[in-house]
């Protein structure tokens, strides 16, 4: 744990209490009013959407977030470098590796041209990402198709529409929702033998083909300095929002193996992390 090489101690110096949306992030305005209503020295959130409702369920208590994409447009913050408001922490670029990923699609399949985009319209920070990605994809000579995912039952009416379509690639695109439901995602994909590459590192752990994205233990570690500085007494409206300097490319060789896929000689140099 960051905290305690910082020198905090739970139960010791440190009282923490955590509220899990488990995936249902209808839920998430009604945890932040609880934590809210206990009137905690800093609140921590991660991801777009648990930011966007800690921001909203206060406007004086300290915030501290990570993986956010869009913290200025989602109006999280005022600026990166001063956030003006009363949180900060950490961004994800999401836009600039969701486009890499894209990339690496092409090079590695360089004879795909229609490619599923899976996402969830929920997260919205996301979802203003997408014409960017729909410009990119039309330089690679890709043509995307969006489908849309915003429940367990949605992966079910997903996957049957990929299975009539039979699509050269799905990408499934970062989100907060697919992460907490990545087991049942990787074991569709499998199912229905389709080729898979996916926009969070956690897919690639779980059995997935490759994924490009920011270090998610990295921003971690960054966002309990975030929540020392507070505690120490500084204002998060003077804290600049980082950006991540560590991407991570991860290969499954042991599922490449299973789908036939062979990772080009430049990709595989390239990358951070093999699973064999």
């Amino acid at each position: 744990m960051a905290l305690a090489e910082l020198g905090y101690r739970e139960g010791h110096n440190l009282v923490v209490e955590r509220r899990f949306a488990e995936g249902r992030f209808d839920r998430l305005s009604a945890l932040a009013a609880e934590l809210v209503a206990l009137r905690p020295d800093v609140l921590f959130a991660a991801g777009s959407q648990a930011a966007l409702a800690a921001s909203k369920a206060t406007t004086t208590i300290p915030i501290v977030f990570v993986a956010v994409s869009d913290p200025v447009g989602t109006g999280i913050v005022k600026a990166l470098r001063r956030p003006g408001t009363n949180a900060t922490g950490l961004s994800n670029q999401a836009e600039e590796f969701q486009i890499k990923i894209l990339q690496l699609l092409k090079e590695v399949f360089p004879s795909a041209s229609r490619v599923a985009l899976l996402h969830d319209p929920t997260n919205l920070p996301l979802v203003r990402t997408l014409p960017t990605l729909k410009q990119t994809a039309a330089t690679l000579a890709l043509n995307l198709r969006m489908i849309e995912a915003r429940s367990p039952e949605d992966l079910i009416t997903a996957f049957k529409v990929l299975k009539s379509e039979r699509p050269d690639v799905l990408y499934v695109l970062s989100a907060a929702f697919f992460v907490s439901q990545r087991g049942r995602i990787v074991e569709l994909v499998n199912a229905q033998r389709q080729i898979a590459v996916y926009g969070q590192n956690e897919f690639s752990d779980a059995g997935g083909l490759m994924s490009y994205s920011f270090s998610v233990i990295e921003q971690y570690r960054s966002g309990a300095t975030f929540i020392d500085k507070i505690l120490r007494g500084a204002n998060p409206t003077d804290i600049p929002v980082e950006q991540p300097t560590q991407f991570e490319l991860v290969l499954n060789l042991k599922a490449a193996k299973a789908q036939g896929v062979t990772f080009p000689p430049g990709v595989l140099l390239r990358a951070d992390r093999l699973i064999e």
